[in-house]
């Protein structure tokens, strides 16, 4: 006789779920095509192709030593740091394993049947996940026709019930911005039961970046998340950090476990943010990134939406096909067909060498002369 199922006893929202699905692994990859590891090219993540920081990388050997130790509960040397880089109080930041923790803390803070979550459409696909989970409402707000979050369209969807927003700039997956003039005349009417959470995982390959932080030491109810796994190169060891509100802040700190950032991490956090040179090489490396895969689409004739993070939404027709044979070549990309664009990949900007490997494979899937 088969064991009785346990899912009629499980929280519904939860068995429900669709779980994310990450970018898929160089080793599984290698395994399936019986390559090496080495050979195979993945623009799938959004990672930094150079990699974390020299600096970060001994500070995190250094901290393995201390393993048995549990780390800093308070993360108070990171926190520190952070809040004097950004010019606010130690009270005003929060760190977590990753801003998507960060997120997680603010549903589980903010969220509960009828209280309604707003988002844009194409956004960071976890908003909608923590909604389902914590049994609320998530609206969404359809973009603009040039693809960026629709500021005053997010205005109109706001409620009594809304509780928080979400807006991701640059946004993940289409790459567009919205600008300091948007901001500000969204911040004038945004009503004050709504805390506005400004997901800024990819800013730092923004040529512009507009001043949300102002909101923040006015005493606004916003949230400002960064992370470390983007720009930083350390999305191994999960870390990411926000800052707020003092009131905002304290009521995270209560909803986080104990020990939420390990110390490895905290302390690779710390000495990536003193080296500034590696930030600057990585900006710089995608912006050189974006312009050959610029002129090579542009070559070809194939529609692009121009970029401030450090990835790019191609429409390439088939979206799931062209994924597949440049998976069976050795190339990782990401397919959008979670995100409804069935006919678009997302490509990570690599290292010139992965880029000119990922453009010489596009041309022999998509039928078009080498680049």
């Amino acid at each position: 006789m088969a064991p009785m199922s346990i899912l009629p006893y499980i929280h519904r929202n939860v068995y429900e779920l669709v779980a994310y699905q990450p970018g898929k692994p160089i080793e599984e990859t290698a395994r399936e095509l019986g390559m090496r590891p080495q050979d195979i090219v993945k623009l799938a993540s959004n990672e930094n192709a150079l990699g974390p920081s020299p600096q970060a990388v001994k500070a995190m050997q250094d901290a393995a030593a201390q393993v048995h130790l549990y780390p800093d509960g308070a993360s108070f040397d990171l926190r520190s740091k952070l809040a004097g880089r950004f010019g606010v109080s130690f009270e005003q930041t929060v760190v977590g394993s990753g801003s998507s923790e960060l997120i997680e803390l603010l549903c589980h803070t903010c969220l509960h049947p009828g209280i309604e979550l707003v988002a844009a459409r194409y956004s960071f696909t976890m908003y909608p996940l923590m909604c389902k989970l914590f049994n609320a409402t998530f609206v969404e707000v359809e973009n603009k026709a040039d693809w960026s979050h629709d500021l005053q369209g997010i205005l109109r969807a706001i409620t009594p019930q809304t509780r928080l927003v979400f807006i991701t700039n640059p946004t993940n997956p289409v790459g567009t911005m919205v600008g300091q003039a948007e901001i500000d005349a969204f911040m004038e009417r945004v009503p004050e039961h709504v805390i506005v959470v400004f997901d800024e995982a990819y800013i730092d390959f923004a040529e512009e970046q507009p001043d949300t932080l102002r909101y923040v030491r006015a005493g606004k109810n916003v949230v400002v998340m960064r992370t470390f796994s983007k720009a930083y190169g350390l999305a191994g060891v999960r870390a990411g950090f926000a800052i707020t509100t003092p009131e905002i802040a304290d009521l995270l700190n209560k909803a986080r476990s104990p020990f939420n950032v390990n110390s490895i991490a905290q302390a690779g956090a710390l000495a990536a943010l003193d080296d500034q040179e590696h930030i600057e090489r990585s900006v710089q490396m995608v912006r050189a990134g974006l312009k050959q895969y610029y002129a090579a689409f542009d070559a070809w004739g194939i529609p692009y939406i121009p970029a401030h993070g450090n990835f790019l939404l191609v429409k390439v027709g088939q979206g799931k096909r062209v994924f597949q044979e440049c998976l069976n070549r050795g190339v990782i990309l990401r397919p959008m067909d979670g995100y409804g664009l069935t006919d678009y990949i997302r490509i990570t900007i690599g290292t010139e060498a992965e880029n000119t490997r990922c453009l010489t494979v596009l041309a022999e899937v998509l039928g078009k002369p080498i680049a």
